[in-house]
């Protein structure tokens, strides 16, 4: 069962392959059965791989073939195994199959229904050549594939302008993040000499020792990729306007694919970080400041998917905070988790849009909790998990992350107590903004009313992501021989009792404001201070402002200059002389066959005089 791995990555791929090949001419029954039963059966395969693979739980490596060798570099086409990769597998191929099969509801009623499924088979597929890499390369293939097809996901709904700007921003930002990831294997190549993950990272450690430059130059370079890639500071400006593509899009993006690729590539290459503990401390920096931002961003939202997209870069914020304080079995916890309740509340959101006539504003929403029973506790569920709320998933994997934080000794002295405050302060507006959504939406009086209930395909997938982020925290994640081994926790009553009540007092403010309204927080935001507070953070702290100010506007207005600079003109004039030369060619072609004759006849005659004057 071990030598069949190659299948989990191949099912999706040929079932991309295939309906782009028949370019929707299959019956949508037949279209749905290829999407979401290729992943369904990656997703078996994974299962049955992963049942042999734990009886005996040693890094398994297969190799397919030499994918190129120029010189002394000859990357293989292998995949590398080990209870990392599983993991990864699993959520993949798990999660993404329930995507899948709740996606055969709701694209049902669109025209490129092949062509949705194409796409996202595509996606998983390039995902699990990702995670299942043996070498930085191939992971690179992998990394710049969930990137392209990000970009048709996205802008799939293309005839909408705004959708293709969104798909662009993506794309273009994320590059930024991929060049610098780029530059980063170059540097580990001409230094170590290898891309295989294993070997070079031993490499390393053979090589430098903590602190040197080039490890901390690498890591950085890596780390530039994460953020871009996992929507971090500074590069998580792309994220909230991916929204635009289909919801189920967003689910796979945000829950269990794409933007947790960076926190994969820190965990795989975690022998590297150690040689950097300097960039260890910024990754733990850069996940605490985008949580809090991307929090209060979201606090502030109405449209039900842009609150859901923030609330993914403040949780990918954890996780970078996991991996920057040592806590490594517990970011990668937390993924999975995260998976879960995330990807149970984009498709709660998506049924409650689908059943909605399309509305995404959550004030014309609410009094949906008896209207829309399924989406109802897919949300209160959801939300509970994504406040960490004891005995949820999320609490089983977040609450080890503040524990974490609080004693984490860097080479900042006192830092850790002040992480664990700042991710408190987090996980309180996370409850807030969670529950903020639950008591619009769902509770008072209605204003809009439901055209339609979600059949079994949407309902199925729901009723067991609701059951995995109740308890999924209970799987216990057997990491322990991939990464160092973590000190225990002994955190005080006092400490530990904060951390369980912070998210228990966010849902009694988000009861107080949003529900019971016996606190009124209209004084203050209706106040020029309050106000421009409120518009601040709705704009996403203004990122957007800054970037068009500093970049974007002036590489245009440098383009408009330069559009009419004098070196065009010999390109335009060499265009206007083939086009010249075309027309002339073309008024030649009149149809006549004595005209055709005489034609080659004297062409015959200028040839041989030519060929008798080189004679």
């Amino acid at each position: 069962m071990l030598q069949t791995v190659w299948l989990i990555p191949l099912l999706p791929f040929l079932s991309a392959v295939l309906l782009m090949v028949t370019a929707g001419r299959m019956p949508r029954p037949l279209v749905a059965m290829l999407g979401a039963g290729s992943v369904g059966l990656s997703a078996v395969v994974v299962l049955l791989f992963g049942m042999q693979f734990m009886q005996a739980p040693e890094p398994y490596t297969l190799t397919l073939w030499s994918w190129m060798r120029v010189g002394d570099f000859a990357p293989q086409f292998s995949f590398y195994i080990d209870q990392l990769t599983l993991v990864m597998m699993a959520v993949i191929t798990g999660v993404g199959f329930l995507i899948h099969l709740y996606s055969t509801e709701f694209m049902e009623e669109d025209s490129d229904y092949s062509r949705y499924f194409a796409y996202m088979n595509m996606f998983v597929a390039a995902m699990l050549i990702l995670v299942m890499a043996d070498n930085l390369l191939l992971l690179f293939l992998g990394w710049e594939g969930v990137g392209v097809c990000s970009y048709l996901l996205v802008g799939f709904w293309y005839k909408d302008p705004a959708n293709g700007a969104a798909s662009r921003k993506a794309f273009v930002v994320t590059r930024v993040g991929d060049t610098a990831m780029a530059l980063g294997l170059l540097l580990l190549f001409t230094e170590l000499g290898t891309l295989q993950i294993q070997p070079m990272l031993d490499a390393a450690n053979n090589t430098w020792v903590s602190g040197d430059t080039l490890p901390a130059l690498a890591a950085l370079l890596l780390l530039g990729g994460a953020v871009g890639k996992s929507a971090q500071l500074p590069l998580h400006t792309w994220l909230p306007d991916a929204m635009a593509g289909p919801t189920p899009v967003s689910a796979l993006i945000h829950a269990a694919t794409m933007v947790t690729a960076g926190v994969y590539l820190i965990a795989r290459t975690h022998g590297l970080f150690l040689l950097a503990p300097d960039v260890l401390l910024l990754v733990a920096l850069i996940g605490l400041v985008t949580l809090l931002l991307a929090a209060f961003t979201a606090l502030n939202q109405h449209d039900i998917k842009r609150i859901l997209a923030y609330s993914t870069i403040s949780q990918i914020g954890y996780m970078f905070l996991a991996l920057g304080v040592g806590a490594w079995s517990s970011g990668i916890f937390h993924l999975m988790t995260h998976a879960f309740f995330k990807a149970l509340l984009f498709l709660g959101a998506g049924a409650v849009i689908h059943c909605l006539h399309h509305e995404h504003n959550i004030f014309k929403m609410g009094g949906l909790r008896s209207r829309l029973p399924v989406a109802f506790w897919s949300f209160l569920i959801g939300s509970a998990a994504l406040a960490a709320l004891p005995f949820t998933s999320g609490f089983f994997s977040k609450d080890p992350i503040l524990i974490s934080a609080f004693e984490y000794h860097g080479s900042i002295a006192g830092i850790g107590p002040w992480l664990w405050v700042g991710g408190l302060l987090g996980a309180l507006l996370t409850a807030i903004y969670s529950f903020r959504l639950v008591f619009i939406v769902f509770f008072g009086e209605a204003n809009t009313e439901p055209d339609r209930q979600p059949g079994w395909r949407m309902a199925g997938p729901l009723t067991l992501l609701c059951v995995l982020s109740l308890f999924g925290g209970w799987f216990a994640l057997p990491l322990a021989s991939v990464f160092p081994a973590e000190s225990a926790h002994h955190p005080s009553m006092l400490i530990e009792g904060i951390s369980i009540s912070i998210p228990l007092l966010g849902v009694l403010v988000a009861w107080l404001v949003y529900y019971q309204r016996k606190v009124s927080v209209s004084r203050f935001t209706d106040s020029p201070t309050g106000n421009s507070l409120r518009q601040y953070w709705h704009s996403g702290w203004a990122m957007d402002d800054l970037y068009d100010n500093l970049l974007v506007k002036p590489f245009v207005g440098v383009s408009t200059l330069l559009r009419g600079e004098p070196v065009d003109k010999v390109y335009n004039g060499i265009v206007g002389v083939c086009q010249l030369v075309h027309r002339g060619l073309s008024e030649s072609q009149t149809g006549k066959m004595r005209w055709y004759a005489t034609s080659m006849v004297f062409g015959l005659i200028a040839l041989i005089t030519f060929l008798g004057w080189g004679i």
